[in-house]
């Protein structure tokens, strides 16, 4: 793996803080060992769930997005490391496998005076390479039993993480087709044309492949969905969505009922639970919103999905700590921190 650093139980105690009398997650997970290749050595672990980050905004550029998203993961980790190993999360069951790094491509393409095009260009040409590494990494991980548990990054890379864990459950035997579903909490589909890989496309390119089987997307804002994409969904009838403005200003539904809807709507195979955190009013994201869901929804959102779907993997992404135009929120971590902690706890007890 050219692009991905593999954490020591060194990398991990250096972000740990350790105090006498109590026990921090960051001295209880699990790391990999380097006593063989490390997809036999993964295979071998007894931990259920594998951690990783895909820090970088290569794809929100591609999608005339603010950089900023490759700013999150450190921040999320530092946090998530110190917190309290104890009954209610011991730690012992997750695994820290480490985080790719995509700076040198970046750093090639920001050395060139590229025109605003041809930037763009240059981005969505530097998706596929990303796409295709952690398309690699996740199908590994997925056929050796484990659950991902992704933090982003641009939502561009739902299609490698859906690509890489279909492939991969379909190789371990779990799945006859190499195809799963998803739920995404999200204000945009994410949905959108086929014109070159960005953080905009990510589940158009999975269903057009062939990888993603059916699609549910939970508040969704009408203001971000394009005519062209709203009539190819409503002509797709393995794609459903409920808007915000159905359940928070019509009232048409409660909120755990639009999660249930969509859980039931994905239930007939393995699904992958998505949350974009530029639906989260006030979240910094690059695209940030001051009308959405709250923290404590976003918390139920994966409580629920976590014990009601066949869950495949777990994708938090778009966050950040700071954008490219300044400005900065260093909750942003903590934040995920949470929502990863919520997932583990309810998926755990469901088991």
């Amino acid at each position: 793996m050219k692009h991905f650093k593999f954490y020591s139980k060194e990398d991990i105690l250096s972000l740990t803080k350790v105090r006498r009398f109590e026990t921090k997650i960051g001295e209880r997970l699990v790391h990999l060992k380097a006593d063989g290749e490390w997809p036999e050595v993964l295979q071998q672990s007894t931990a259920k769930y594998v951690l990783l980050g895909i820090p970088e905004d290569i794809g929100v550029k591609a999608n005339y997005g603010i950089g900023g998203t490759a700013t999150a993961w450190l921040p999320f980790l530092s946090s998530f490391l110190n917190n309290k190993s104890n009954d209610f999360l011991p730690g012992e069951n997750i695994l820290l496998l480490g985080h790719f790094d995509f700076g040198d491509i970046k750093f090639l393409i920001d050395s060139y005076a590229y025109n605003p095009e041809e930037l763009v260009e240059a981005y969505r040409h530097a998706v596929n390479i990303i796409d295709e590494e952690v398309e690699n990494m996740l199908k590994v991980i997925a056929a050796s039993g484990k659950i991902p548990i992704v933090i982003g990054g641009g939502h561009n890379n739902a299609y490698p993480i859906i690509k890489g864990v279909a492939k991969g459950l379909a190789k371990a035997g779990a799945i006859p087709l190499a195809q799963i579903n998803c739920v995404n909490l999200d204000a945009h589909t994410d949905y959108g044309p086929a014109e070159g890989r960005h953080s905009g496309n990510g589940f158009r390119y999975a269903e057009e492949d062939g990888y993603l089987g059916k699609y549910c997307i939970i508040g969704v804002h009408e203001n971000n969905i394009p005519q062209s994409v709203l009539m190819d969904i409503h002509n797709n009838p393995f794609i459903d969505y409920i808007t915000f403005e159905e359940v928070f200003v019509h009232e048409r539904k409660n909120f755990i009922q639009a999660v249930a809807h969509a859980t039931g709507f994905t239930e007939d195979s393995y699904t992958g639970v998505e949350l974009d955190l530029d639906c989260i009013e006030n979240v910094l994201s690059s695209a940030s919103t001051p009308s959405g869901v709250s923290v404590l929804q976003a918390r139920q959102y994966l409580n629920f999905a976590a014990t009601d779907a066949k869950v495949a993997y777990l994708h938090i992404c778009e966050g950040a700590v700071q954008l490219a135009d300044g400005k900065k929120d260093d909750s942003t971590g903590k934040l995920i921190s949470y929502l990863v902690s919520d997932f583990i706890k309810a998926h755990t007890q469901d088991q």
